[in-house]
């Protein structure tokens, strides 16, 4: 969990967490900002979200909630994912308002594409690309298991990764199977738009900024997927690159 931690250790300042909302797809901490991650849980929990004497979870500070990403188990690192993002000073300057899904579909052009979760853009993508290879533990047609990987992302030009990937603790594993000349871009809301990310290979960082967390916070509470977040509104997607150049 090397890259988690450096993460941490990257936030400078702290912050009471004012908010936090565990929802049916969506995790939010309410801090410096509004932090999003996807709910995930396991059958079997290993810890329990009540803890030091019966403390709520807003009786922590944000970085506090922030390091229970580490945790084995993945509702906690959902948590501390959704403090993580709300902790994270973004360089704004760099980022571009744009989906990663664009970028993909434009660099993607007869390339081999390996993605890492299955994306509501996967049917396009496959229109210009030489092959999409898409691993998912919840397989639909022509998806691969996650163990497939192992197979097809040394075979890729471009590999697009799942945030939910650090909840689960897998992104570091995948990111050895990458060959050195691959774009390597982790995407969705979960993602931290955190400059430390580059210096583990990645090259673009693909996310979400809640810009009406009162908005954010009633849907979630409703059990809306991401979908209807952006419908309602209250949130951007932003890119932000390793090198401005790769916008291009």
């Amino acid at each position: 969990m090397k890259i988690l931690e450096s993460i941490i250790e990257g936030l400078r300042t702290d912050y009471p967490a004012e908010k936090v909302l565990i929802g049916r797809h969506w995790t939010a901490v309410v801090s410096r900002s509004c932090g999003l991650a996807s709910s995930m849980s396991q059958e079997c929990a290993t810890h329990d979200f009540e803890e030091g004497n019966g403390r709520a979870l807003t009786d922590f500070t944000a970085l506090e909630l922030a390091r229970r990403a580490l945790s084995d188990d993945i509702s906690e690192a959902s948590l501390g994912l959704a403090a993580i993002n709300s902790l994270i000073d973004v360089n704004m300057d760099r980022c571009i308002a744009i989906d990663g899904a664009e970028i993909l579909m434009k660099k993607g052009k007869e390339k081999n594409i390996s993605i890492i979760g299955h994306f509501p853009f996967v049917d396009d993508v496959r229109k210009v690309a030489a092959n999409v290879w898409v691993m998912e533990k919840w397989q639909r047609e022509g998806d691969h298991p996650a163990e497939a990987a192992e197979k097809f992302l040394p075979l890729s030009d471009i590999v697009v990764i799942s945030s939910t990937t650090l909840i689960n603790h897998t992104l570091e594993g995948l990111l050895t199977l990458c060959p050195d000349h691959a774009l390597k871009m982790l995407l969705g809301p979960t993602t931290p738009l955190s400059d430390v990310l580059f210096e583990y290979g990645i090259d673009f960082l693909s996310g979400t900024r809640v810009i009406d967390p009162e908005r954010v916070l009633r849907s979630i509470s409703e059990g809306c997927h991401f979908r209807q977040l952006k419908k309602r509104g209250g949130v951007e997607l932003l890119t932000l690159a390793k090198d401005q150049r790769m916008f291009s």
